[in-house]
């Protein structure tokens, strides 16, 4: 827009607002009003004049069409949302109306869309070049998989530098996998079916499962989680019938497949890890997710034996807590302080060397990996 174009903005809502009116041109008023009232289930609300009617107004859940012989500004095309396109009976995805607007059916709940997944070994650092990104709410992110892994996983380093109410609303994910840990601070969630409202410190996470229904309430200044998701690029879809919270849901009670998970540290047990000298505490998501997804904590116990790893997994992701260690790959080798990150691919072996006594590692991994000491 020209600087020098006035303008007039409000904010408040116009009054007395009842649909919104589409114009088309046709010039075969009686086949153009059978086809959209026929095939689309619309219905005759008026038309003009009685002596030779021009003009027909058609309507159909708060969208009026305006058909007119005069119109001359008319649409071309019209999207119809439908359950699922594919599955109607002896339709196509695409109609040709008499007017000759073209009838697009498009999924009104579109399906998750998972890319395939290209792995590669991707090391984020957090120096005072790290770059954060202004996203919703003001929050500020770092992108710690910038390549998305082929767009089959995001990881995000999120800060909310204010603390206090969130202007969030009930809403839920078309994902394949997410979660969500504490890093700082704290965060206070409500979700579908798990009874009052909670507060998420550091150290504690959450699964979401696909689809549960939740809403951010507020938190604190300066707290940070890290988030993990597949797809990288997913639909969020806000809910305005649920009012949360709502009654508990039985334990077992499944989100599409999954559990919801509320990991909270203070209560974490700890075993021998697979790589000798260290341990390892399990969040449950593994199991919730029925091993489509592993979350766990990592920490040095002992004296360390720099054991070579590899994994077969999808997908196999550091996240450094606290502390400091050198992760070797044959001849590299980086040293990750904390909120430094770390994605490895499969097939590859590296070891963990001069750990710190302090160091604390998140682990997410796809599938789960169950094994501890080898």
């Amino acid at each position: 827009m020209n600087s020098s174009t006035p303008c007039t903005r409000t904010d408040a809502a116009i009054e007395g607002v009842r649909g919104f009116v589409v114009p088309m041109s046709c010039t075969d008023l009686p086949a153009t009003m059978h086809f959209f009232i026929a095939r689309l289930g619309f219905r005759l609300d008026a038309i003009f004049p009685a002596d030779g009617p021009r003009t027909a107004l058609l309507s159909r859940d708060g969208v009026c069409i305006k058909l007119g012989l005069d119109v001359h500004d008319g649409i071309g095309t019209l999207n119809v949302l439908c359950d699922d396109p594919a599955q109607l009976p002896g339709e196509t995805r695409e109609l040709i109306a008499p007017n000759g607007v073209v009838v697009r059916l498009v999924h009104a709940n579109p399906p998750m869309i998972l890319p395939t997944t290209r792995q590669q070994l991707v090391l984020s650092q957090a120096g005072d070049s790290s770059h954060w990104s202004v996203g919703r709410a003001g929050m500020r992110y770092r992108d710690l998989l910038p390549e998305r892994h082929g767009g089959a996983f995001i990881a995000s380093h999120i800060r909310i530098l204010e603390g206090g109410p969130v202007p969030d609303y009930v809403h839920y994910h078309k994902i394949r996998f997410q979660t969500i840990f504490c890093r700082k601070g704290w965060v206070r969630l409500v979700y579908e079916g798990q009874g009052e409202p909670f507060v998420l410190e550091a150290g504690d996470c959450v699964l979401q499962p696909p689809e549960i229904r939740h809403r951010v309430l507020e938190s604190s200044a300066g707290a940070e989680v890290i988030e993990l998701g597949s797809p990288a690029e997913h639909i969020t879809m806000a809910d305005h019938e649920m009012t949360l919270p709502t009654p508990v849901y039985a334990r077992e009670h499944e989100f599409n497949g999954q559990r919801f998970v509320r990991y909270v540290a203070k209560g974490a047990t700890w075993d021998a890890w697979k790589s000798p000298g260290f341990v390892v505490t399990d969040t449950g998501i593994g199991a919730a997710t029925k091993g489509l997804a592993g979350v766990r904590v990592v920490r040095p116990q002992g004296e360390r034996q720099h054991a070579t790893r590899r994994h077969e997994t999808e997908f196999c992701f550091f996240f450094v807590l606290a502390g400091s260690l050198d992760v070797q790959q044959g001849e590299r080798t980086w040293r990750l302080e904390a909120d430094d990150s770390i994605a490895i691919p499969g097939k590859l072996s590296y070891s963990f060397r001069r750990c710190s006594a302090d160091l604390e590692l998140l682990e997410v991994t796809l599938p789960a990996d169950f094994s501890l000491e080898q």
